[in-house]
């Protein structure tokens, strides 16, 4: 395919949808590998209380300062460190002038770190409590979440690039949620596969640490496909912008309808890491059902997600996305308001947790299609306004505020479980659900504001004055 230039803009050809494919399955890898870290972290080293052992205590599991703990801080910690350099990171790559591509070279250092990384969080050095554990603890979460955002935050930005119109970024978009789904649904199973190498005699550690390395493996494997097969320079539309980061930042930030999405972003993420780190609390305390039982809600959750994968794709072509994110900010309140009366109403235990994940199924689908593309039009709608890309920075700085709202769950989470987390007291684990929804009543109000007409306009005028200049 041959490269057409207009006012000395050059217009990259589109990927193959093969291409699409392999680009996508980079998100499968980061999925998995950043799966544990994320979700698993509270209960390794804060396990449920269910009246029997499941890993021992390595670290204080008391309050710290008050009302936080340390493994809630530990978890703040790194994602405050990963929210803070995502705008580095993003800029360096805006503006990076590398023979791999100003995206591809950020991916090539991290893949192989990220991935080894993600095992070592759950491989402390002493098998007991240890201060030396916890110095472990914190170190290794925020070298993760730096080589993390490494692959993630040029990724993202890469993906905007390869899309080159709104029809084209919501078709990746779509695709990289489906593979970001297949793998988190695969890390989901991290209980199932646990319980299976305990079958064949490992200790409920070293069977979880061996599931935890496998995951690595594969991921990293798949996130080696976008280094490998896309040629950057030949498919994305980018060019360095040389503005400072500071500078960048600020730029995107003084975008009203980005700085509204971001905030609504944060509250949805906030939600969001409460019911991905307080599943297993659920199943075992509220509902007492056994753990592995965990990871088939989880697989069912991401499978009714799917189902409506092409549903919101079709829908959100034909009437917006702004609409369907808003009746996600909904449906996502409803669930964490059942969540609240789990084990207390006249229905069976299992049949409880299949209603959770399944009316979850919607706002994931949701949320996990449609911001990136919001994003990504935001970005190409400032590119037109000012004339300058900064697409990294845009996904820089919503990653950011994404990580903080990550941030706040992790330390809020573990102080609520104080209150209570056992058969016997369970008040903690309820008030989750209540912290959700007022996250998510946030986030509702600040979306409602965002003016997606605006931005698909000035996308739309552009692309109008593209085909006529291709017809002088």
């Amino acid at each position: 395919m041959h490269q057409l230039q207009s006012e000395g803009i050059m217009i990259q050809p589109g990927l193959t949808l093969s291409k699409k494919i392999l680009f996508a399955l980079g998100q499968l890898g980061w999925a998995l590998a950043s799966y544990a870290p994320g979700n698993l972290l509270v209960y390794f080293y804060l396990p449920p209380n269910t009246g029997a052992e499941v890993f021992p205590a390595r670290i204080y599991q008391g309050y710290v300062l008050g009302f936080l703990t340390l493994i809630g801080l530990a978890f703040g910690a790194g994602r405050l460190f990963d929210a803070v350099t995502d705008p580095l990171i993003a800029g360096l790559s805006d503006r990076s002038r590398s023979r791999l591509g100003k995206r591809r070279k950020f991916l090539v250092i991290s893949a192989l770190p990220f991935a080894l990384l993600s095992l070592l969080i759950f491989t402390p050095p002493v098998s007991g409590f240890s201060p030396v554990n916890s110095i472990w603890v914190f170190s290794t979460i925020i070298i993760f979440y730096w080589f993390m955002t490494m692959y993630v935050t040029p990724y993202f930005a890469m993906m905007a690039e390869l899309g080159h119109t709104p029809e084209e970024r919501l078709l990746l978009s779509t695709l990289i949620s489906i593979t970001w789904a297949i793998g988190t649904a695969v890390g989901t199973q991290v209980f199932a596969v646990k319980a299976a190498f305990e079958h064949i005699g490992m200790t409920q550690t070293a069977a979880f640490q061996v599931t935890i390395a496998l995951f690595a493996v594969i991921g990293f494997l798949f996130m080696l496909l976008p280094i490998i097969f896309i040629d950057e320079k030949k498919f994305c539309r980018s060019e360095p912008n040389m503005l400072k980061i500071t500078e960048s930042l600020r730029q995107a930030f003084s975008n009203r309808n980005f700085r509204l999405f971001t905030i609504s972003d944060l509250a949805y993420w906030t939600a969001l890491t409460f019911a991905t780190s307080g599943l297993v609390y659920y199943v075992t305390i509220l509902l007492r059902e056994a753990e592995a039982f965990t990871s088939t809600l989880q697989i069912i959750m991401f499978g009714v997600s799917f189902i409506f994968y092409l549903p919101t794709t079709f829908i959100a072509r034909r009437t917006g996305k702004k609409r369907l994110m808003n009746i996600a900010f909904v449906v996502l309140a409803a669930v964490y308001a059942f969540i609240m009366v789990l084990g207390r109403i006249p229905l069976g235990a299992q049949l409880q947790g299949y209603l959770i994940v399944i009316f979850m199924g919607l706002p994931l689908a949701v949320f996990g299609i449609l911001p990136n593309s919001i994003i990504g039009d935001i970005a190409e709608a400032d590119r037109i306004a000012t004339g300058q890309q900064k697409t990294a920075i845009f996904f820089g700085a919503r990653t950011f505020m994404s990580k903080m709202g990550q941030m706040i769950a992790g330390l809020i989470f573990p102080s609520l479980l104080l209150l209570g987390s056992s058969v016997g007291d369970d008040r903690g684990i309820r008030l989750t659900g209540l912290a959700a929804i007022l996250f998510l009543a946030v986030g509702f109000a600040c979306f409602l504001l965002y003016n997606e007409r605006e931005v698909l306009g000035i996308i739309s005028r552009d692309l109008i004055r593209q085909e006529k200049d291709k017809t002088k």
